[in-house]
């Protein structure tokens, strides 16, 4: 059984506000080793902390707001890249003197969540189908809702406890090994592996050079760079906004494709910077517009899409191969990167191009949206879906060939 999400958030604090501690008191002990500790925990916490909170929110969630509650994780995320930027300015944190606060300020929100998260219910799900415990879980419906009819809510649940009755949580290998989740699991593998394949983090990278050669002085480059976070701010809100309204799938396959074309003409206007005097404004526009186009669906869908098509048994595991992904990708791209600049050029962008084209081409055909619907509900059409191709790959046309055959 997997651990309540509430109390694995609660412990997760633990590693943040250790990693502050070292890096905090890094230069009074001069040592690097410190720094070094400090960030591996850090790395652990956000590990741990974007796999676990958007199922605890979706868990937690009413279905119709759903993708609502499970985005807000994405705009929080968001909010703390660009809060990281602005007080990494050298007039606050970013200077000499202060950057052992600026790498210990990340235990603030740790210790704001270990204050405010004792108050919050455990997840009603977890409390009915892990712990089979349907008072406490009427309790915590009751909690969340306040004064609402959570009569609806509840059979959902209790059918999608039937569903799953007899079963145990899926371990990694039970759940790749599972044929009738194939599906959903390559869903899963394109989503993740295409988050970081996309060529977002490597806009980050060109943004500086871009802003110089547009005659930004190198003084004031810093807070242009704020204004690429604040763009993935302002698109996850947005996506946020438009989630349960516009659904999952056309805000991915939307993302994706905007930013095949942004990505054709950044590399036009990198190919031409040294011919065209105005281009470098051009390739500043691709970059705030590729990143407005990542933060439009796929920054925050993939990260809930988990919670939206896996049950309460294969929910756990299937994170945990998002999350592994996402990190995977974050360093192959980090590592594989410098060498494809050097061998393609200002045409670097081709690989991106490629994986952003596949994405939105394998979300337009394979992904069925999950806007409204329960777990039982997406479950069904990803099984039509796979029995429909069965059947068109054995060559059986249905009950229309038995009406038309003579015996």
């Amino acid at each position: 059984m997997h651990p309540p999400w509430k109390k694995s958030l609660l412990v997760n604090n633990l590693f943040v506000i250790l990693s502050a501690i070292l890096c905090g008191f890094s230069r009074s002990a001069k040592s690097f080793e410190m720094i070094v500790l400090g960030r591996i925990l850090a790395g652990l916490n956000s590990g741990v902390s974007m796999n676990v909170q958007p199922m605890y929110l979706a868990e937690s969630a009413p279905k119709k707001l759903r993708g609502t509650v499970a985005m807000s994780s994405a705009v929080f995320t968001a909010l703390g890249l660009v809060l990281g930027q602005v007080i990494g300015l050298s007039e606050i944190l970013g200077g000499e003197d202060c950057w052992p606060f600026l790498l210990a300020s990340n235990a603030i929100p740790a210790i704001l969540q270990l204050f405010v998260l004792p108050w919050l219910p455990e997840s009603p799900r977890y409390l009915l189908i892990d712990l089979k415990d349907k008072d406490s879980c009427i309790c915590a419906l009751q909690r969340l809702r306040g004064h609402s009819d959570i009569s609806i809510e509840m059979e959902e649940i209790l059918a999608e406890q039937a569903a799953t009755s007899g079963q145990r949580p899926k371990s990694l290998c039970e759940l790749i090994r599972e044929p009738t989740l194939r599906r959903q699991l390559l869903t899963i593998v394109v989503l993740s592996c295409a988050m970081q394949l996309c060529g977002n983090d490597s806009m980050y990278f060109y943004a500086s050079s871009i802003f110089q050669e547009a005659g930004i002085p190198l003084e004031k480059i810093q807070y242009v760079v704020i204004g690429t976070g604040s763009c993935e701010l302002i698109t996850s809100i947005t996506c946020t906004v438009f989630i349960d309204r516009v659904g999952r799938r056309a805000l991915v396959m939307g993302g994706y494709s905007l930013m095949s074309v942004w990505a054709v003409v950044f590399m036009v206007a990198l190919s031409q910077q040294g011919v065209v005097s105005w281009m470098p404004y051009l390739s500043m526009v691709c970059i705030f517009a590729y990143i407005l186009s990542f933060g439009i669906g796929p920054a925050g869908v993939t990260g809930i899409m988990p919670g939206e098509i896996f049950d309460q048994m294969a929910r756990p595991a299937a994170y945990m191969i998002c999350g592994s992904l996402i990190w995977i990708m974050l360093f192959v791209i980090g590592l594989a990167f410098p060498f494809i600049l050097q061998g393609l050029g200002h045409f670097c962008f081709i690989p991106f191009l490629v994986a952003c084209v596949s994405t939105s081409l394998y979300v337009g055909l394979f992904l069925p949206e999950t806007k409204g619907k329960s777990l039982l509900e997406i479950t069904e059409e990803f099984t039509k879906h796979s029995v429909k191709r069965k059947n068109v790959a054995n060559g059986w046309n249905g009950p229309q060939e038995i009406k038309s055959t003579m015996l």
